[in-house]
């Protein structure tokens, strides 16, 4: 997002921190809920989603109508929020439902940051990642069009069900049934970044020859905290190919300080 909806954005999001500072997690539960089903309506329903993102629309129509659509089918925490929405500016009425969405994604991570379980369902969202990149048969089958929606909730129930947090399986359900125009790897990495945001971290993706043992693994987030100027949290891969060293992304930065790159460097330097 670009503009008006990146600052639209961070208004709602705001809101949304401050409701979760009263609420308890059955309240935020019931918000994430109504806002992704509304996102999945407004995807729908284009000109519902055209007449809410339009800023010619006065805020009182947009009220009206929400409420005759949506009164008694979502909470009033999400209702609330989702008339807030509507009376802001957006680029594009894209940019509003894409909102909606994050601020439902955001609801499910707070709720895993309340019962104590936020950095289980970001380890947990990487490894399912890690796991579909890894399974071609796999990821084909989530991301196939053609398949109903109960046998991807039955292959879905077996990786995930009594394995995973109930925030893991809520926004893995949200990509795979709901992708959006995303890729499914795409839409992992979006979510793991929210809910690092959630907890005020940046993501960093470490590639390794071998696991890092837990004086190692302090070090490198202590060098990069530092380096970035905000608390780092680590996802480390093992891939035997970059032979020695680390290889970092931090969003669309890459720290390649692995010995692959340094042969790949030698060896172009003498071609």
């Amino acid at each position: 997002m670009q503009g008006a909806s990146r600052e639209s954005l961070a208004v709602v999001r705001d809101r949304l921190a401050a409701l979760a500072e009263s609420a308890d997690a059955a309240a935020l539960g019931s918000v994430a809920e109504g806002l992704l089903g509304v996102v999945r309506l407004l995807d729908r329903e284009g000109n519902l989603r055209r007449t809410l993102g339009d800023p010619t629309t006065h805020a009182m129509a947009k009220e009206q109508l929400l409420t005759a659509l949506l009164g008694g089918q979502v909470g009033a925490e999400a209702l609330g929020l989702l008339l807030h929405a509507s009376t802001l500016r957006w680029s594009s009425p894209r940019d509003l439902v894409d909102a909606l969405e994050v601020l439902g994604a955001t609801a499910i991570f707070l709720v895993a940051e309340k019962s104590g379980e936020l950095d289980r369902v970001g380890d947990e969202l990487f490894r399912f990642s890690r796991t579909v990149a890894s399974e071609p048969l796999l990821r084909s089958t989530l991301t196939d069009r053609g398949l109903d929606v109960e046998r991807k909730k039955a292959l879905l129930d077996g990786l995930l069900e009594g394995k995973a947090a109930s925030g893991t399986r809520q926004v893995v359900d949200a990509l795979v049934l709901s992708p959006r125009g995303r890729t499914l790897e795409d839409g992992l990495a979006e979510y793991a970044d929210l809910a690092a945001d959630v907890r005020k971290r940046t993501l960093a993706t470490v590639t390794t020859a071998v696991q890092l043992d837990d004086g190692q693994r302090q070090r490198l987030t202590a060098s990069l905290t530092a380096q970035f100027g905000r608390q780092v949290q680590l996802q480390v891969e093992v891939d035997p190919s970059v032979v020695g060293g680390v290889l970092v992304r931090v969003g669309d930065e890459v720290i390649d300080g692995s010995t692959r790159h340094r042969l790949a460097q030698a060896a172009r330097a003498v071609s």
